[in-house]
């Protein structure tokens, strides 16, 4: 009788080892499992931004470098590229800069204004914020940090260029990475797409007159003709084209062919037309930045802290008004990006290759994407701090 309760308990032991070995190959199985699908969505996050713009920080540095050595060690190049410039606008660069933003034209569809109405506290945060806040918050920081808390590192010549290149961002609110911002964080894309319509709109009238009286109470010279060129060049052409391209190739192929066929033929072209700019600007650069390296640092500060204050302004007032999520996370991130495109393009056609005002706006390149990416980690990491959509 014992020697059968004996082996009875015995057998269930082995039971029960055999159970809990049984059981913790499945936690492993079930860890590995988590692991994997942890990495999946990471990679599905990643895919929101391409292998270039991933990157652009490494890139922009990297084209940096590269234009250094050729403005000091080859100064030949920026010489013989001086020669092909028409009404102060360089036209191997001007060609670049059309390659830069066609591409983001073309995923503008203008027929999603008619759901402005659907949205209207949204728009209006990303209006206010992008139009009567963000230029003068710009203008009024970067004048602190060059005439006050840096007047004795920057020339009062040199604060003045960088001034004008930090207004002509301020003034130029993002366009097309603001589709990669919103899907990073689970924006609601239709909202996204009003919004960067509109104010690729609100930019054919309120850029110029903004930027010419910021840089007038600045007593910056402003040549009015140059700027107007300036804007039809780089905002109105290339913006006519993408909707012309549009509405042509849409109506032939159909509308899936054109964003998933057409657009993706693109996808590399502004990037590359970026980087390209970059080492033409920093090859006539090259002399100046190496003799005073700490500029590069000290015009980033008011960039970063402009940054990040209106995002936070447009993100907390949509949270005041109750927005959700994925109305209030595109809307900090419209303004608080920037058309570094535009403001580059038209700091050359005003100012010149050379100028202070456009190695200020290659500047605030450089701190785009890291500074945007922290941002989208904030944005992520509040999401419990809004209503959710029902």
């Amino acid at each position: 009788m014992a020697e059968a309760i004996r082996r009875q308990r015995l057998k269930k032991n082995m039971y029960c080892q055999k159970i809990w070995k049984c059981s913790l190959k499945d936690s492993k199985r079930r860890a590995r499992k988590y692991r994997r699908a942890d990495k999946l969505e990471k990679d599905k996050k990643i895919q929101g931004i391409g292998f270039f713009e991933r990157y652009l920080t490494v890139w922009v540095a990297l084209c940096m470098a590269v234009g250094i050595l050729i403005g000091v060690y080859l100064p030949g190049i920026p010489h013989f590229l001086s020669r092909f410039e028409y009404a102060n606008v360089s036209i191997p660069v001007a060609i670049l800069i059309w390659l830069m933003i066609y591409p983001m034209m073309l995923k503008v569809d203008f027929h999603s204004i008619k759901q402005v109405g659907q949205n209207p506290k949204g728009l209006i945060v990303t209006w206010v914020t992008n139009w009567l806040i963000k230029p003068f918050t710009m203008y009024g920081i970067a004048l602190f940090f060059f005439y006050v808390v840096f007047k004795g590192l920057i020339p009062s010549e040199l604060a003045k260029e960088y001034l004008a290149g930090a207004v002509l961002l301020g003034a130029a609110p993002c366009t097309a990475m603001v589709f990669v911002w919103s899907h990073l964080t689970k924006g609601n894309p239709a909202y996204t797409l009003v919004q960067v319509a509109t104010n690729d709109l609100i930019i054919l009238v309120a850029f110029v007159p903004i930027v010419a009286f910021l840089l007038g109470i600045s007593d910056i010279a402003i040549p009015w003709m140059t700027l107007f060129l300036s804007v039809v060049l780089f905002v109105v052409i290339p913006l006519t084209a993408g909707w012309l391209s549009r509405d042509v190739i849409t109506k032939k192929r159909g509308l899936d062919y054109f964003e998933k066929v057409f657009i993706p033929k693109f996808s590399n072209v502004t990037v590359s037309g970026l980087l390209m700019t970059l080492v033409i600007i920093f090859s006539f650069q090259g002399k100046t930045i190496v003799d005073n390296p700490i500029n590069i640092v000290l015009i980033a500060v008011p960039l970063v802290i402009q940054t990040f204050l209106i995002f936070f302004i447009a993100y907390f007032w949509a949270k005041a008004w109750k927005l959700p999520h994925d109305v209030a996370a595109p809307a900090g991130m419209i303004g608080a990006s920037n058309f570094f495109e535009l403001a580059v393009a038209v700091a050359i056609s005003l100012f010149g290759l050379q100028s202070g005002a456009t190695i200020a706006t290659v500047v605030g390149v450089l701190v785009e994407v890291p500074v945007m990416l922290t941002l989208v980690k904030i944005a992520n990491n509040t999401k419990s701090w809004f209503e959710i959509k029902a």
